[in-house]
């Protein structure tokens, strides 16, 4: 297994945690629960407003679990060009969490939306971090051939 299959393990790992979180535990401040959010617990005040999060927390755990079972399938089968170029695009859409998410959420831990206060900046060098190993995979693939 090439560095893009290890760095993909661990990262499936992590996403693993973050869908069993979203799915049984949705209120946690653990593995990224929504729980962080202040809004979490206000929502519950309004039962239509509630079920609207809490669908939409389960769209996003559903979705994850879609691209875990992808990105297992492509460990499995995929060839090591394929696997360069899963890293590439993992690269791609994960980076993607700057253009809208991570706004957005700074947006809301300076509002003090958010508990514990700059969880956004955590949050944000966390993901930098995945991109910099996943880079990092991709070139030492690259340098492999």
């Amino acid at each position: 297994m090439n560095a893009i299959g290890i760095v993909a393990i661990g990262f499936l790992i992590l996403e693993a945690a973050n869908v069993v979180t979203l799915y049984f535990f949705p209120g946690s401040k653990y593995a990224n629960g929504i729980g962080v959010f202040k809004a979490w617990e206000t929502s519950k005040q309004d039962p239509h407003v509630h079920d609207l999060v809490k669908y939409l927390v389960n769209w996003v755990a559903g979705t994850k679990l879609i691209f875990i079972l992808l990105l297992i399938v492509i460990l499995f089968t995929a060839q090591e060009q394929t696997l360069f170029y899963s890293g590439l695009a993992l690269v791609i859409s994960i980076a993607a969490f700057y253009w809208r998410l991570f706004p957005l959420i700074r947006k809301m831990d300076r509002d003090n939306q958010i508990d514990p206060k700059n969880y956004s900046a955590t949050l944000g060098w966390m993901i930098l971090a995945f991109i910099a190993v996943f880079v990092a995979a991709v070139v030492l693939s690259l340098l492999s051939r």
